[in-house]
């Protein structure tokens, strides 16, 4: 029983409204004094059936002492590791409703993004399907027109025509999309160890700037609940970098230029990759003593252009569609323009 939830936990993720609602109760019951322990043990009443089996083994971990970023990491991958991350700020620190509401808020954040997202990419995908749709009803009607010789007039140029041109078609596009249903895991899995996919996407004109930005805001808000509390630059670097993976820093490396006598704006520049206005709220947190204000004002500006950033992404996949299907209908005039001219022509032939 306990490898068969295991297997199910590993091949599960936590949505985000769910864990931003699981987290945002728990912020509210640990700033009412509610124990962590039984706060985290009504919540695994409360979640759907399908995840009672993961909150019933957190809240056992969290029974027996465990950390609860701890007792969620055990849940593999049911939790992302940028939000475990952001997690083991409120652990480490004592902070953990303020830490865990922080996170509800961005998870929430993350969630209205996404749905704006898919709102906008919605029209491109019905342009989409209907352009696919109308070339599978121009396949079908070219089976039922014939030139002169009684050949069946190709419209689309493609040697598809009639029933059994619509059943190839038909074919292509369930192997194309089988093909992609099966690939999307692996691609999943590669952007979140920031493998090949995360690489390419961040290349990407509008999309790649959005990703960095999204990245950025992440490592900011956790930075910000880590130096709040007073944590030692290690454990700082440490937790921030696994909230947002693509800005990780090594910890001891950080500090062995720290006490070479680097600032911390320096060493978090070493290697490259860091946006500019990080490091300068870093420098200016450093003069200051302000860190954590300095890049808690971060927060809001990152994660507004990350957001519109990915909405003209969407735009432009639309204009994308718009253009496709407009290049359809052109081909599709001047194609059948030329079949009729032909015929025309072939009519007008002596024998």
């Amino acid at each position: 029983m306990g490898s068969l939830c295991d297997t199910t936990m590993r091949q599960r993720r936590l949505s985000d409204g769910l864990l931003a609602d699981v987290l945002g109760r728990l912020a509210i019951a640990l700033a009412a004094g509610v124990d962590i322990r039984r706060a985290v043990a009504s919540e695994a009443a409360r979640v759907p059936g399908r995840w009672r089996g993961v909150f019933e083994q957190v809240a056992a971990g969290v029974a027996a002492g465990e950390p609860l970023s701890a007792a969620l990491g055990r849940a593999e991958g049911a939790v992302s590791p940028a939000v475990l991350g952001m997690i083991a700020v409120g652990d480490r620190t004592g902070r953990d409703a303020e830490t865990l509401a922080a996170v509800a808020a961005s998870l929430t954040e993350a969630v209205a993004a996404r749905r704006s997202l898919g709102a906008a990419l919605l029209p491109a995908a019905v342009r989409l399907a209907v352009a696919l749709v109308v070339i599978g009803l121009l396949i079908l009607l070219a089976g039922l027109l014939r030139d002169l010789d009684g050949k069946p007039l190709d419209i689309l140029g493609l040697g598809l025509a009639g029933p059994r041109g619509l059943a190839v078609y038909g074919g292509f596009l369930a192997a194309a999309t089988l093909a992609a249903v099966t690939a999307l895991p692996a691609l999943v899995r590669s952007w979140q160890a920031r493998g090949a996919v995360r690489r390419l996407v961040e290349r990407l004109p509008v999309v790649g700037p959005a990703a960095r930005a999204a990245e950025a805001a992440r490592w900011c808000r956790a930075a910000a609940l880590a130096a709040g509390a007073g944590m030692d630059v290690g454990s700082v670097v440490a937790i921030v970098s696994q909230a947002a993976p693509g800005l990780a820093r090594d910890p001891d490396t950080i500090t062995a230029q720290l006490r070479r006598g680097a600032s911390l704006e320096e060493a978090l520049a070493t290697g490259g990759g860091f946006p500019r206005e990080v490091l300068e709220a870093v420098g200016l947190g450093e003069a200051s003593g302000t860190t954590a204000e300095s890049l808690g004002r971060l927060v809001p500006v990152f994660e507004d252009r990350a957001r519109r950033g990915f909405a003209a992404a969407a735009q432009a996949l639309g204009w994308a569609a718009w253009g496709a299907v407009a290049g359809l209908v052109i081909l599709l005039v001047f194609r059948v323009m030329g079949v009729y001219v032909g015929i025309i022509e072939q009519a007008g032939r002596p024998l």
